[in-house]
């Protein structure tokens, strides 16, 4: 794995904190929080996907950001644990997985134009 796609997993993260943020800020500190936190999240991404396939990048880390957030909803705000969206989870998971494995983690330089 190169440096390119671990800042797609840290983007991700960071996204699990900012949308987390955007329903429970309330106040000052952690709306500043909740702003960083997109800062860094697409900073990241943007990065990322200047040298890794766009498509790709972006599908990791929304699956990543959407996995995250449901299993810190479960964990740390008392959202029900059902089976069906732990199999969704892992589904998802599986498929993001998937994309990275399939991926060529040559660096590609942008289209000269």
């Amino acid at each position: 794995m190169n440096a390119n796609w671990i800042k797609v997993f840290i983007g991700a993260f960071f996204e699990v904190f900012w949308v987390i943020g955007l329903k429970h800020a309330n106040g000052f500190w952690t709306w500043t929080g909740t702003v960083i936190s997109i800062s860094v999240s697409f900073y990241l991404i943007i990065v990322a996907g200047r040298k890794l396939p766009v498509g790709t990048v972006y599908a990791v880390f929304v699956g990543l950001g959407t996995a995250g957030t449901v299993i810190s909803e479960i964990i740390f705000f008392g959202e029900p644990i059902k089976v069906e969206k732990v199999i969704l989870i892992l589904l998802l998971l599986a498929g993001v997985l998937g994309l990275k494995l399939l991926t060529n983690d040559d660096i590609q330089e942008g289209v000269e134009s």
